[in-house]
């Protein structure tokens, strides 16, 4: 037998990833997994930006020893 991939790849509509909203709509399922892995990096890329900014201020206010 061969691996799950194979089994999804000759039978899509047995994969659940591949249903939006309980229909089947594998490029439309495609879609929405890209737009959230996009918001997805730009939130991280956003909280690393923030993060930065806070340990600079703390940096700034740091008192020197």
């Amino acid at each position: 037998m061969g691996e799950w991939s194979d089994y999804f790849e000759d039978f899509p509509e047995e994969n659940q990833a591949n249903y939006i909203g309980g229909r089947f709509d594998p490029a439309g399922a495609n879609a929405q997994r890209d737009a959230q892995q996009k918001a997805s990096q730009k939130l991280r890329k956003e909280q690393q930006r923030l993060d930065a900014e806070i340990a600079a201020i703390v940096q700034k206010h740091k008192p020197a020893e």
